[in-house]
């Protein structure tokens, strides 16, 4: 519960602190008619707006299932990140529209050098504040924050993108050089998009662990299954910040239903403090009645 509240908290922190880096990326626009700021302060609109999805997406997310969701409100991030996505691509479209508008007609900036200063301010509060989020959205798997910090840190990059090349353009005097950043920056921008709509659709089709990961979780029943024969038909499913474990567990034919259980029991204690955000699901067998699916090995226990 403490885990989710940090993880609400750090939401709706993000509104204000996005709000906050777009008024400024804006006010370096303005100072300076650069189309590169603009581009740079337009994905700092998109900023805002994914943090607003992002604050509802894990407030539902975190709500207690009810007879509706069973299995929880988990996967409302993942609404929240294919939105953003969606957001990313369009601010993208505006940015290239309003650079070939500039490549035609390239003009110097006004206050060249307030305008990226301010425009620095802004980059420096993003990445500090991104790297915060990447981290608490990682340690509690949740993709609606992930989502946004990883956006907000590929805007560092586009800002320090568009102040280095801002800066050769004041040295050399080609304006042309705005407008060319500017397409840069939405092309860099459409690739993210792309990498932050794909994770969220592996999601929402219940995407499973990572070989690794499930490796470690039979190592994990294997040690734990004292007194069962073999686990085989292991699946697992990612929602959120909740993964999903079910397998089917032999036991020997004469076991107790009160034995089985209590096996059942330690399995489930050790997957859970592994991974504190888990649902297990358990099918006990007798082993003269278990029955591997077509093209699965089970696993016996030494």
């Amino acid at each position: 519960m403490e885990a989710n509240l940090r993880i609400r908290r750090l939401a709706t922190w993000t509104i204000p602190v996005s709000i906050f880096v777009m008024g400024l990326k804006y006010l370096a626009y303005l100072l300076t008619g650069s189309v590169a700021l603009y581009s740079d302060a337009l994905e700092s609109i998109v900023n805002v707006i994914a943090s607003v999805g992002a604050w509802w997406a894990i407030t539902v997310s975190i709500m207690p299932a009810d007879n509706n969701h069973p299995h929880g409100h988990h996967k409302a991030e993942y609404l929240s990140a294919v939105v953003e996505g969606v957001l990313i691509v369009v601010a993208a479209l505006l940015i290239v529209h309003e650079a070939w508008g500039a490549l035609q007609n390239p003009r110097t900036m006004d206050e060249p050098w307030l305008g990226l200063g301010i425009n620095l301010i802004a980059g420096v509060i993003n990445m500090v504040w991104a790297g915060i989020l990447i981290r608490a959205g990682r340690a509690a798997k949740s993709p609606a924050l992930l989502a946004d910090g990883k956006h907000i840190m590929t805007d560092v990059v586009t800002s320090a993108g568009v102040l280095v090349g801002l800066v050769a353009a004041i040295v050399t005097g080609w304006a042309i050089l705005d407008p060319l950043l500017a397409i840069i920056v939405a092309i860099n921008i459409l690739w993210q998009g792309w990498h932050v709509i794909n994770a969220s659709v592996q999601g929402l089709m219940d995407v499973g662990v990572e070989p690794a990961e499930e490796m470690q979780m039979r190592d994990i029943i294997s040690t734990n299954a004292e007194g069962a024969l073999e686990v085989h038909d292991l699946k697992t499913r990612i929602a959120g910040r909740v993964t999903f474990i079910e397998f089917h567990l032999v036991v020997a034919a004469d076991m107790t239903v009160g034995d089985s259980h209590i096996i059942c029991d330690r399995i489930e204690d050790a997957l859970h403090e592994k991974y504190e955000n888990s649902q297990v699901v358990i099918h006990v067998e007798p082993e003269d009645e278990a029955k591997l699916p077509l093209g699965t090995a089970a696993v016996p226990f030494a």
